[in-house]
Parts: C-alpha cells; structure tokens; sequence
C-alpha cells in the first residue's frame, strides 16, 4: 500500500485550493481523468487497497453507480464502469473512483472497507449485473425477484413486455421509454423540462459560483 503522509497537499493551504485533490491522486499512484469532477483511474485489482488508504485519511463512501457504455459513441476502455464517490468531510474533499470493468468482470466489494457499501454495491448489482466479490448479502433490492435482466443496461429489453411490480403497479414500456426519451410527455406529463403545452428555449442549469457547496 502507498505510504501517504498524515496531511496531503489538498488540506495544508499553499497554491492549492483546499479541495485540489490531485496531490492524493499521485501519492496513491493513480492516474487523474479528465473531467469536471476530481476522478481517480482505479485498477480493479486495487480498489480495495486504496479504498483502505482513503478510509485511514478519513474519507468516507457517499455513493457508487454504475454505468453502462455500451451504446456510448466513443471508445471506453471497457463497456462499464463503477464509480465510487468519497468524500472527506473535516476538509471538504471530494474524489470519485473509476475502475472500468468488461462484460461478466467481478468487482471486490467495499463492505469491508465502508458498511455504507452494503445497499449501494445491492443496487449497481440489481440494475447492471455487476458481482461484488465478498459482498456479504449480494441480492436484488429495487426490481422483483423474478424480473429478468437488468435494467439500467443499455441492451435490456424495453419493449418486450409491462413490468409488474408487487403492490400492482406495472411500467408500460412505450409510455416509459417516452417519457425518458423526452419525446411526448410519456408517463409523467411532462416533455423535457417544460410542463405540457409550455414552450421556451431551454437554458442548462448553472452550477453556483465555484462548483458544488
């Protein structure tokens, strides 16, 4: 594991803001992505060892998704990939975790690192069929056990046939698929941002001055 000393250049002032992270990206020996977030490249075969670095400097596990690029018009690494969001929260430092993924490739779990990791690694496995290695309860926790596939994958069959859920509701996939296209107001009665029959132009959102608070 990568000796890191107790204070990284991202909390001891100087040139850097106090949530430039890219002084904890090279101590940790990864490679920064180019985005708007502070991303970290992960290798799987690392993920756990610099989740434990992370973890002994105090950061914490916020989120991990998943995502599917096998529809995306750019070559990708591999078809998907995981994103782990820890956040430090004396020093307000935030780093996302990549680590790309093939077809059928295994994940080591973060349970042993971060508990939070239990419901999160549930539904990144329910939605895209990816496996947690030592995950101690790897089970579905958002569609019907006999829903077969996984939803979130871009090859997941939207129009085959409605989806029952237990309490009786069911998704029509027409109507879903419109509704996420923006191209009529599908189920919610809604067409992009604007309610029905509403025009404008549309504006993107802006973030407030400096990035997320």
């Amino acid at each position: 594991m990568t000796e890191l000393p107790e204070r990284s250049a991202a909390t001891t002032g100087g040139a850097k803001t106090a949530r430039d992270v890219s002084s904890l990206i090279a101590e940790l020996g990864l490679t920064a992505e180019d985005s708007i977030e502070p991303t970290a490249l992960v290798p799987p075969e690392r993920l756990r060892e610099v989740a434990l670095a992370l973890r002994d400097r105090g950061f914490m596990l916020l989120d991990t998704v998943g995502v599917d690029y096998g529809a995306f018009p750019e070559r990708t690494p591999a078809r998907f990939s995981v994103l782990h969001n820890v956040y430090h929260i004396e020093d307000r430092c935030r780093l996302f975790l990549r680590v790309w993924l093939e077809e059928g490739q295994a994940l080591d779990s973060l349970y042993p690192v971060w508990r939070a990791a239990n419901y999160l690694e549930r539904e990144v496995y329910d939605l895209f069929g990816i496996e947690f290695v030592g995950h101690p309860d790897l089970r579905k926790i958002l569609t019907p056990d006999d829903l077969e596939g996984h939803p979130l994958r871009k090859d997941f069959p939207l129009g085959e046939s409605p989806t029952l859920f237990r309490e009786g509701r069911f998704i029509d996939p027409p109507a879903f698929r419109a509704g996420l296209s923006g191209q009529n107001a599908g189920l919610t009665g809604w067409r992009g941002e604007f309610r029905r029959g509403e025009r404008g132009d549309r504006v993107p959102p802006v973030l407030p001055e400096g990035g997320p608070q």
